[in-house]
């Protein structure tokens, strides 16, 4: 009895020592690791904050509110939803529009060049189910 429980604690030590390497459709796959400045990140902007702020224009008339963001399907470029329009969240419409187009003033976000109207005559955003 011993000997059978010495030799699956010696096969356990060994499967969780022995390095793990994933294999799809017949490749080994590594994964490449970058080092980022954290400093630079840290004085970024958390998602979880954006979400629900008003967007001004330059006039600091509100055209929107943060709806989501959404991180694009290559991984890169995020994109933000607003809605526009109605009044408290009744008769809205949701647009998409690059994260880039927007700006940050203090603890304002700015989008230069929009109006409510601009902004209401983009195509309905919704998101897929």
């Amino acid at each position: 009895m011993r000997t059978l429980l010495l030799t699956a604690t010696i096969a356990t030590a060994a499967a969780l020592a022995t390095p793990v390497i994933v294999l799809a459709q017949g490749t080994p796959q590594t994964v490449q690791l970058v080092k980022v400045d954290v400093m630079k990140v840290s004085t970024g902007y958390r998602a979880s904050k954006v979400i629900g702020s008003s967007v001004v224009n330059e006039a600091g008339d509100t055209v929107g509110k943060v709806d989501e963001i959404i991180v694009g399907p290559d991984g890169k470029a995020p994109f933000v939803v607003l809605s526009v329009g109605g009044f408290l969240g009744v008769g809205d419409k949701l647009v998409a529009l690059p994260y880039e187009q927007m700006r940050t003033d203090g603890k304002k976000i700015v989008l230069p060049g929009a109006t409510k109207d601009s902004l209401k005559s983009l195509p309905e955003f919704k998101y897929a189910s």
